[in-house]
């Protein structure tokens, strides 16, 4: 993939992902389950660390139970682990870099929406929390018929109340799962963070180290101006920003996937 798949496009919708992508709260995801993992009298190590991002919470507790040897104790170390969270979340809520200035960019031109495998008050509390909400139109989490990731429910569902087709959605995610999921469903992915190696490289059409990618920003913004165009291809309008293509300037974080 190249960056021609994101740059020379414009999405008729934009699902983002929401901890780790929008909110900082994969560290309080991270920090609840050491949390209960060591109220039982386990410490956890790297390998849980890895198999534990991005799972729903429910299928987390399962592990956990399971961990500490207690398979029947799932549904009590999920509620453990829900507690725990939304206690962190509510001490320290912040965005993640770039994502105020991306989401109101793009709110600009397209519907936004979040596809997450967290419960919806949990979301709702975390987007509120950092001023985010309000961009939305609408939140989709696993329940009554939609699958958690990386089953394709959650972003299926997020372009169908959308409206628009899945091929002509973009998905914004931080997870591998939660590309599986875009991927499976149809949609174009930007995957956010650390870029990962093996089988998640050839999950997202684009890489960026953070939301502030220069390159990504201008793309944002352009969206806008390239619809308006669309609709009245006969207004003048002025240059649009230049975004940065592979192998341009070396202050921006693009990566296009190979």
């Amino acid at each position: 993939m190249t960056t021609h798949r994101i740059f020379d496009w414009t999405p008729a919708a934009v699902v983002f992902d929401c901890d780790g992508t929008l909110v900082d709260s994969e560290r309080h995801w991270q920090q609840a389950r050491d949390t209960v993992l060591r109220g039982h009298g386990v410490v956890p190590d790297a390998e849980f660390t890895h198999r534990s991002k991005g799972l729903h919470y429910t299928e987390c507790g399962a592990l956990m139970a399971r961990l500490v040897g207690r398979p029947d104790r799932a549904e009590e170390m999920t509620r453990q682990l829900l507690a725990a969270f939304r206690a962190l979340v509510a001490g320290d809520p912040v965005p993640m870099p770039g994502a105020r200035a991306l989401v109101t960019a793009l709110s600009r031109a397209v519907p936004l929406a979040v596809a997450s495998n967290c419960p919806a008050d949990v979301v709702e509390f975390s987007l509120e929390s950092v001023g985010l909400r309000h961009h939305f139109r609408h939140i989709v989490v696993p329940g009554a018929g939609v699958r958690p990731k990386p089953h394709p429910d959650t972003y299926a569902e997020a372009a169908r109340r959308l409206g628009v087709e899945c091929g002509r959605a973009l998905a914004v995610e931080d997870s591998v799962n939660g590309l599986k999921a875009a991927g499976a469903a149809g949609l174009r992915a930007v995957g956010v963070g650390r870029r990962p190696g093996g089988e998640a490289v050839a999950l997202a059409d684009l890489w960026v180290d953070t939301l502030e990618d220069p390159g990504l920003l201008a793309w944002a913004r352009s969206r806008s101006e390239v619809l308006r165009e669309t609709v009245d291809p006969t207004r003048p309008v002025a240059p649009r920003p230049r975004v940065p293509r592979q192998g341009g300037p070396t202050q921006s974080g693009t990566r296009a996937v190979p």
